[in-house]
């Protein structure tokens, strides 16, 4: 497996961008849980999701049947291991979605993400000790620390305090997912899959599994509304089909603890969009903490 690049300008700016949309994103998925049950609107998501997917790869031509990566034994073994890897990856982000859309419904926004976006930790430990040239030095490791440290501080004053342990904890359960996609798709034979077969693979898994055991989880409608049909269809455009698949282009590029302590940022952008689009006070603490993960990420890309 060969070592992947540093972070440079390009990838710093889009990792950004990517930040931002994810920090919006759980604001739309709170409001649109208004409309639809938790689960439902994932299962959703991911189905309209796909079908941009596809679409996308009919506009390319690509949308035959894909040739096989290069064997390592023989295509068949090939094939089958990529398909299982697939199915693997194509589980935990059903896993990842359905405890974060319901720990969304059942706590703040604010909280969640905090918790939500831990996952660099978690994927830079991993790296440290499975992913070749990731290890942890002390500059890299106090940088989690700061970046942590920021965002922490960032949602310690909740205002009314809607806080719910069972939210915490699916919370949590999502962001070890979303780790697991990472290094799913660096250390399996995914990693010499195209990062928009792997998204397809995620997509079309959790549309069905998350379709069919929706039912399981109250009401599939909760009167919903322009805004709420809105949201899903932003989440499935900008987030599950386009804004996913930059993300696993870059995971496949650069160095894995680079491009996840990007995801400290959102949380913060979470809070000045609040401030922006919905008058929500922006207490001292966040402008520190703004600080802290701005010094935090820089520590964690340094050579």
């Amino acid at each position: 497996m060969s070592e992947k690049r540093t972070m440079d300008g390009l990838g710093a700016a889009m990792l950004i961008g990517f930040s931002g949309l994810m920090g919006f994103n759980q604001v739309v998925i709170k409001v649109s849980n208004g409309g639809f049950g938790p689960v439902f609107q994932a299962g959703l998501r991911s189905l309209i999701g796909l079908g941009v997917l596809l679409a996308w790869l009919a506009f390319r031509g690509q949308l035959k049947r894909a040739s096989p990566p290069a064997p390592v034994q023989t295509p068949t073994h090939w094939t089958r291991s990529v398909h299982l890897w697939g199915l693997v990856s194509g589980l935990l982000f059903t896993a990842e979605f359905v405890c974060l859309y319901i720990a969304l419904d059942l706590s703040s926004v604010s909280r969640v993400t905090i918790i939500f976006n831990s996952m660099p930790v978690w994927l830079a430990l991993a790296g440290h000790l499975l992913l070749p040239g990731e290890r942890l030095n002390t500059l890299r490791m106090l940088g989690l620390v700061l970046a942590m440290g920021g965002v922490v501080l960032a949602v310690l004053h909740r205002g009314s305090g809607d806080a719910s342990l069972l939210g915490d904890v699916l919370a949590l359960a999502a962001t070890l997912a979303w780790a697991g996609i990472a290094l799913c798709a660096r250390l399996s034979p995914l990693s010499a899959v195209p990062p928009i077969r792997q998204l397809t693979y995620q997509l079309a898994i959790s549309a069905l599994v998350l379709l069919a055991i929706s039912p399981l989880f109250g009401p599939l409608l909760r009167a919903p509304n322009a805004l709420h049909i809105f949201g899903v269809v932003f989440q499935a455009v900008a987030i599950a089909s386009l804004g996913y698949l930059l993300w696993l282009w870059l995971i496949s590029i650069y160095r894995a603890n680079a491009v996840a302590s990007f995801s400290f940022l959102s949380p913060v952008i979470a809070a000045i969009l609040g401030w922006l689009l919905l008058d929500e006070v922006i207490y001292p603490q966040v402008w520190a903490a703004l600080a802290l993960v701005a010094v935090g990420i820089v520590l964690i890309n340094r050579k």
